[in-house]
């Protein structure tokens, strides 16, 4: 059994002024309670990761470092994005273990005990997974469970039910900082560190205050960072069309033969101009894929910083 380690709970917040005071509250008095009980040591606190709110989420975060030493944050000098701002809390906060949750506090904060406690039996990786999902749409859980079912068919190993609300080790979050990608998706990449891990399942609960900050069009984004990452099943998919494709062909080439040695012609290009068509579709998607992936290469190569750090106030006090 490790010791009670120093925990720094990280949480990206992007334009939250109307759930911050709240959930700062209630994770206060949680690790209050942990440290009382000896499950987490002295010194553990909230690491806020403004991530370019213009709101007065930034002013908030301030009169709670004033309030008590318990709070800490960072600012991010624009918007970088949810792992973004998860990263910039994980890799400049200093602890002995790291829990990243929403600042909605839709994932049960209650859980973090469950992941210290498994991380002091030995695992550096403990995630957050629901046990259901009743509190989401019809739509919302339809294509959740698909993502996963495709991330699953595609090779790639996924946890299925996890977001981005886990426990991780320091040495685990020092492994996760030799990943030097630009378009990283951490639910892919944290199972590849292959460190000793468990799961904690939960109930999510519905917002009560503000509004989702991960529409329709993040979550698209979100999901094909998940995909083309991963794998290049696309790309062997191209090469069986092609020799689908290849081999089509050359049944309409053998029945046009066949058609003119017969004299059965038929004047006119209609089924010549279809089978152009069919192919020319065929190529336009390949290429458009290719384009995808190629443009995967060209962001990686400029090595942008996947944030910057305007305000620093996570120094032990």
């Amino acid at each position: 059994m490790k010791e009670a380690p120093v925990l720094a709970i990280v949480v990206p917040c992007y334009f939250e002024e109307e759930v911050l005071p709240s959930t700062a509250a209630t994770l206060e008095a949680l690790l209050r309670d942990m440290i009382a009980a000896g499950e987490v040591a002295e010194g553990s606190y909230v690491c806020y990761v403004n991530d370019g709110s213009t709101d007065a989420t930034w002013s908030i975060i301030c009169g709670l470092m004033r309030q008590s030493p318990l709070h800490r944050g960072v600012n991010l000098s624009r918007n970088f994005g949810h792992q973004g701002a998860v990263l910039a809390g994980l890799f400049t906060a200093e602890a002995d273990a790291y829990v990243s949750i929403d600042a909605d506090l839709q994932d049960d904060e209650q859980k973090i005990r469950d992941m210290v406690r498994r991380y002091r039996e030995g695992c550096d990786i403990v995630y957050g997974c629901r046990n259901s999902r009743e509190t989401d749409s019809w739509f919302k859980r339809t294509t959740a469970q698909g993502f996963y079912r495709l991330r699953s068919w595609l090779g790639i190993r996924t946890i299925p039910d996890h977001a981005d609300y886990r426990l991780m080790s320091a040495r685990a979050v020092r492994e996760l900082q030799r990943f030097g990608e630009v378009n990283l998706f951490l639910r892919g990449v944290i199972p590849m560190l292959g460190f000793p891990s468990d799961k904690v399942f939960y109930a999510r609960k519905s917002r009560q205050l503000g509004e989702s900050k991960y529409p329709l069009a993040k979550m698209l984004k979100l999901a094909w960072n998940g995909l083309v990452n991963f794998t290049d099943a696309p790309l062997r998919l191209i090469v069986l069309l092609g020799s689908a494709g290849f081999a089509a062909s050359l049944l309409v080439i053998a029945w046009c033969l066949w058609a003119w040695y017969c004299g059965l012609t038929v004047p006119g290009w209609a089924s010549l101009l279809a089978v152009v068509s069919a192919f020319s579709s065929v190529q336009l998607l390949s290429i458009g894929i290719i384009g995808l992936y190629l443009s995967k290469v060209f962001w990686e190569t400029k090595r942008r910083p996947l944030y910057v750090v305007q305000d620093d106030c996570t120094a032990r006090r």
